[in-house]
């Protein structure tokens, strides 16, 4: 099956601007909005405490007079900076905590109605997405996201309210003075202003080669038997050196862009400092300003250029939340599967009748991959679909299953066009059983009765019986309550398609799919639950695809493909009287 390229979660989908991603982001802190208000305060009064201590220092200051020092005073006030301090200290701890839980609870809201909203997209977007990236979007982004909710925007707060009270201080003190940052705050705001639009690209580059990175390593590790069956060691390992340099290449440009920004901006603040140190010297000496007025003042304009250039600093990791909240953003923007129509069709027991007419269809406008294919199912048959690799049979059952949508033509069930029918009323009218096994961590037990919690303990042990299982789960540690970890990896993968096939077996849906299902047993095993199989499908319309032909050889109509046509029909004797593509293929195998 020809289903495109995988891609990454970037696409080439416009880029928001930082103010659409924020409003995005506001709409996760807003139902928080009480806790936001008592930080806020938090910070509010923290900050104006910590504004007091340089007023204090001055006033001690100026209490020290040459041959007169009022003690009693310059203790008073020296209490007064150490309550203050402590304070103000305890404040921030506690905006610290609370900022810590508001990030904790975005993180979890965000994250789940992320993993919500990938159980909704089609799968076409499985098909053409790596795993890993978008796994990276789940933890790396929105961890990544978290982390600048609960510091940076902390900082940004407090760095604001400092420099606002700052100002008035420093007004407050001498005016004259405070014409130094008429120059020095401007080129600040500017550079950092420039240097963040030139950083903010860079680091949506770093994470898209993050998750390309991600992607790759999963791949790897899930497919790390093949690549050792095949010695492809150093093949793999020299691909993940170029995935692996693209990703550091791109991390040490963004953050060696980015902190070029921190040092110039420390560097302006200094030239003010020196400033401020050099003109109220002058003042001082010319009487303008007192010796403690003086102190006061230049420990003001530190607090006041210090939040400007924390905020340079901070700037990189601000600008690397933002092209992680863009990619958590662009999948949750993804369209799901398409919603059924408003009349759709509710089925509750179908007949099991399937016609297909002058079905067409492609993954991409550019590649067509069945062409005019047409056949009836009739209820309670047995329909085996053969032909060569990539002929298009499992994309027969995607669209069976509505897992795509028909580009021309239609499927009927029971007469009714799935189109019409809810999607999930018609895929449980299906049970499947693939050749990609898959089970989740959990019990055996609880494996087996995945599709059907209600089943009873009997129920599930009769199925295990009939899939010829029983035996080798009752050998397990625990039996039935063994746990499966790290997807059934410790079990044989026949083992695991006998369990996939029980688990079909507690199923009473009227149509049955069958993709390669024995394909990982022997077939001294697969002899042995033909019985099973046949219990199985008694009574339901069947889809078979085989590649083993012996499976399918009792089948009602066999259907050969070729090149995503259907060349010929009929049972297995007529389809080898006929000496075509069918007898070809089964003699091949058996000749």
């Amino acid at each position: 099956m020809n289903k495109g390229r995988q891609r990454g979660m970037g696409g080439q989908r416009p880029k928001a601007k930082p103010t659409q991603v924020l409003r995005r982001l506001w709409r996760y802190l807003k139902r928080y909005q009480w806790i936001i208000i008592f930080a806020a305060l938090l910070s509010v009064a923290g900050n104006l405490l910590g504004l007091v201590s340089p007023r204090l220092s001055g006033a001690a200051i100026d209490a020290i007079i040459p041959g007169a020092v009022d003690m009693p005073v310059v203790i008073r006030y020296v209490v007064l900076m150490v309550v203050v301090a402590v304070l103000s200290a305890g404040m921030n701890w506690l905006l610290a905590a609370v900022m810590i839980r508001l990030s904790r609870s975005v993180v979890t809201r965000m994250r789940k109605e992320v993993f919500d909203h990938l159980t909704t997209l089609p799968i076409d977007f499985f098909d053409t997405h790596q795993t890993g990236d978008v796994i990276s979007v789940l933890s790396y982004d929105i961890d990544t996201v978290g982390a600048s909710l609960s510091s940076d925007l902390t900082h940004i707060l407090s760095s604001l309210i400092t420099v606002v009270g700052s100002f008035v201080m420093m007004m407050t003190i001498s005016p004259v003075l405070v014409a130094v940052f008429l120059f020095t705050i401007p080129a600040s705001f500017l550079f950092t202003r420039y240097r963040s639009k030139v950083v903010r690209p860079l680091f949506r580059a770093r994470s898209k080669k993050l998750g390309e990175l991600n992607g790759y390593c999963e791949e790897t590790v899930s497919g790390m038997k093949t690549v050792r069956a095949y010695h492809q060691e150093d093949e793999f390992n020299g691909r993940f050196i170029i995935h692996n340099d693209e990703a550091v290449n791109a991390n040490w440009k963004a953050d060696h862009t980015a902190c070029i920004t921190g040092p110039t901006v420390n560097l302006i603040s200094n030239v003010s400092m020196a400033a401020v140190s050099m003109f109220g010297a002058m003042l001082y000496m010319l009487g303008g300003i007192s010796l403690g007025g003086v102190s006061s003042f230049v420990l003001y304009s530190r607090r006041f250029s210090g939040p400007i250039n924390e905020f340079a600093n901070i700037i990189s990791d601000l600008q690397s939340a933002l092209a992680a909240a863009e990619r958590v953003l662009t999948l949750l923007d993804l369209p799901p599967e398409k919603a059924d129509e408003p009349d759709a069709l509710p089925m509750q027991n179908s007949r099991g009748e399937v016609e297909f007419r002058h079905v067409t269809f492609g993954y991409t406008p550019e590649t067509t991959v069945l062409h005019d294919v047409s056949f009836t199912a009739k209820p309670g048959k047995v329909i085996a679909i053969v032909g060569e690799t990539g002929c298009g049979k499992t994309t027969m059952i995607n669209l069976l299953m509505r897992f795509y949508d028909v580009s021309e033509g239609g499927i009927f069930l029971d007469g009714v066009d799935i189109r019409r029918i809810a999607r999930a009323d018609l895929r449980r009218q299906f049970t499947m059983v693939l050749q990609d096994t898959w089970l989740f961590e959990g019990t055996v037990y609880d494996n087996l009765a995945y599709a059907r919690p209600d089943a009873t303990e009997e129920q599930i042990i009769a199925a295990a019986k009939a899939a010829h299982i029983h035996n080798m789960i009752m050998s397990l540690p625990e039996g039935y309550q063994t746990r499966v970890t790290d997807s059934g990896n410790s079990i044989s993968k026949g083992q695991k398609q006998l369990m996939t096939i029980a688990r079909a077996m507690l199923m009473d849906s009227s149509m049955l799919i069958l993709d390669e299902a024995t394909s990982n047993v022997d077939t001294q095993t697969e002899r042995q639950i033909q019985s099973a199989m046949l219990n199985l499908m008694n009574g339901r319309t069947c889809f078979v695809i085989a590649h083993r032909l012996s499976t399918i050889v009792g089948a009602d109509t066999i259907l050969m493909m070729d090149k995503g046509r259907i060349v010929e029909s009929g049972t297995h004797q007529e389809l080898l009287t006929k000496q075509g593509a069918y007898a070809g293929l089964y003699n091949s195998q058996f000749a």
